[in-house]
């Protein structure tokens, strides 16, 4: 028996087994920290490697620009809307006027004031927005999954936009009507959304209304083509540049609802062809790559209106009753006076001790908008 084992025997009779081993660890942990100390080689080869770990590990903003970059690709790669994924978390959103409404309850109202008597809507999805029509309605979608109670006579078309459009039958539910209430909430990309209003544009009227989701991003991230984010608007603000710069005959009225702003597009033409003649060039703008620019104007929602403004508008019952009326003029003053509503307010400028929003900082998860994507 070595010494050491005799040494242990004694003392496991002396004070137990059990203390005499918790003893003996003791002893063992102690020899390890002094061999340690004094093995001055084994330390520094334990230095260096933690430092080349610290070196290799990434930091919390390297592995969430990683994360948004394999967002990105899976998009390219597959659908755009990725329900299942654990999403990159927004950018800061840039400070701008607090919403009254919600994009629903906007439209909720439009169809109350409207009374239109043909609605159509792109990108149906789980149907809350259908829910809200209770006159002739026709939704499209590939992808829908209606669980809302709906109240309406519809058609729903499982067909993307493109398809349903040179659909002989596209629009045999409305008869002779034009369509009154048109609401655009499709794919998240700027070209697909200026096509579907090019195409509903042709059965329109005067005395017509096409809505627009998603115009207003609150940050660039947001605003990106390929969605990276839970939160995503895509790049459809760039439908209203496009509107403003090659349609003045056309009113448009952003509006600052939450969560990514409604634009209202009224003064319809169904006979302008602007918009097809112009499309060749357009689609090159428009498809640019990431990362994407929000003009200022719309990031800080100084171009929109308050909604509340253009819902109480006195335009709305005299609108309806020339439409009934089967009148196709006398629209332009109504949607003048609906165009001269004030803008927002610019916000405040930061306080000089404030620094300037990074739209590129790590911040929490946003939690201001859960809701999946409607895309056809």
């Amino acid at each position: 028996m070595g010494f050491r084992s005799s040494i242990a025997t004694v003392l496991d009779r002396a004070v137990g087994a059990s203390t005499g081993k918790r003893l003996r660890r003791a002893e063992a942990a102690a020899r390890r920290r002094i061999i340690s100390v004094l093995d001055v080689e084994a330390r520094e080869r334990k230095r260096l490697k933690a430092l080349k770990d610290a070196e290799l590990k990434p930091t919390p903003e390297q592995r969430r620009i990683e994360l948004i970059e394999r967002l990105g690709q899976r998009s390219l790669d597959g659908t755009v809307n990725q329900e299942d994924l654990r999403w990159a978390t927004n950018d800061p959103f840039v400070p701008h006027p607090l919403e009254t409404r919600t994009r629903h309850q906007v439209l909720g109202e439009l169809h109350r004031v409207l009374q239109p008597r043909t609605y159509f809507e792109i990108g149906v999805r789980f149907g809350d927005s259908l829910a809200l029509s209770r006159t002739r309605t026709i939704g499209v979608d590939p992808a829908y999954r209606i669980r809302a109670e709906l109240n309406c006579e519809i058609r729903t078309f499982a067909d993307t936009s493109d398809d349903f459009f040179v659909r002989p039958d596209a629009f045999d539910h409305f008869g002779d009507a034009p369509v009154d209430l048109a609401f655009i909430d499709g794919m998240h990309l700027s070209e697909y959304a200026l096509r579907d209003f090019i195409n509903v544009e042709q059965h329109c009227a005067k005395g017509s209304v096409v809505v627009f989701d998603d115009v207003l991003p609150r940050n660039h991230l947001e605003g990106y083509r390929m969605r990276r984010t839970k939160s995503w608007a895509g790049d459809v603000y760039k439908v209203l540049e496009v509107l403003r710069r090659l349609r003045p005959d056309l009113v448009l009225v952003p509006l600052n609802t939450a969560p990514t702003g409604t634009l209202i597009v009224t003064n319809l033409d169904p006979h302008s062809t602007v918009l097809q003649n112009a499309w060749p060039t357009l689609a090159d703008e428009l498809t640019a790559n990431d990362p994407q620019t929000v003009p200022d104007d719309l990031l800080n929602r100084t171009v929109a209106v308050d909604p509340e403004l253009v819902l109480a508008s006195e335009v709305w019952p005299r609108v309806v009753a020339l439409r009934d009326s089967g009148a196709e003029s006398g629209f332009d003053e109504l949607w003048a006076a609906l165009a001269a509503l004030p803008r927002l307010i610019e916000p405040a400028e930061e306080s000089a001790d404030e620094s300037p929003v990074d739209h590129h900082q790590v911040q929490g998860d946003d939690q201001r908008d859960d809701r999946p994507v409607d895309h056809p």
